[in-house]
């Protein structure tokens, strides 16, 4: 499982003129589900995410989590984060589950999120979305499960 998350000062999401969901400060997390993701790794996703420090208290500092200020998520399916360029000029997507296996991760993915008690807005799923936010510093985290099981270069 993949997610790209943004820290923002408001982020929102449209589909067909419609707004359908919308957050105040917080973390707009576009979500990819790989083939193979278990629960195992949208806990790990949602576990790593809200728990990132990532929110100053003092200037320049990484101090504070979305959970420690009690901020909003904005979540967006995205299987484009599974594109393959390596090959050619258009990217492949073999990588990405099939749409009724990423659906239901993504469902449980979006309650494990909402089990924090913080407040959570979403996307539509398969939909054609326009996303319109303001990131925050900028600050842009890309997070992978596949990584847990690497340990860190020192």
């Amino acid at each position: 499982m993949r997610a790209l998350i943004q820290r923002v000062t408001r982020a929102s999401v449209t589909v067909n003129g419609a707004p359908i969901g919308a957050i105040n400060r917080g973390l707009l997390v576009l979500l990819a589900v790989g083939q193979g993701d278990t629960e195992e790794d949208a806990r790990y996703i949602v576990d790593k995410t809200v728990n990132l420090r990532i929110f100053p208290v003092a200037e320049d500092r990484f101090d504070r989590s979305v959970l420690d200020e009690h901020l909003d998520v904005l979540v967006v399916s995205q299987f484009t984060l599974y594109a393959d360029t390596r090959h050619g000029r258009r990217p492949g997507f073999s990588n990405a589950a099939p749409p009724d296996q990423a659906r239901t991760m993504f469902d449980h993915t979006v309650d494990l999120f909402q089990q924090t008690g913080l407040l959570v807005a979403t996307g539509q799923f398969a939909e054609h979305m326009l996303i319109n936010l303001v990131n925050d510093g900028p600050v842009t985290i890309w997070l992978d499960s596949t990584e847990r099981h690497t340990p860190r270069n020192r």
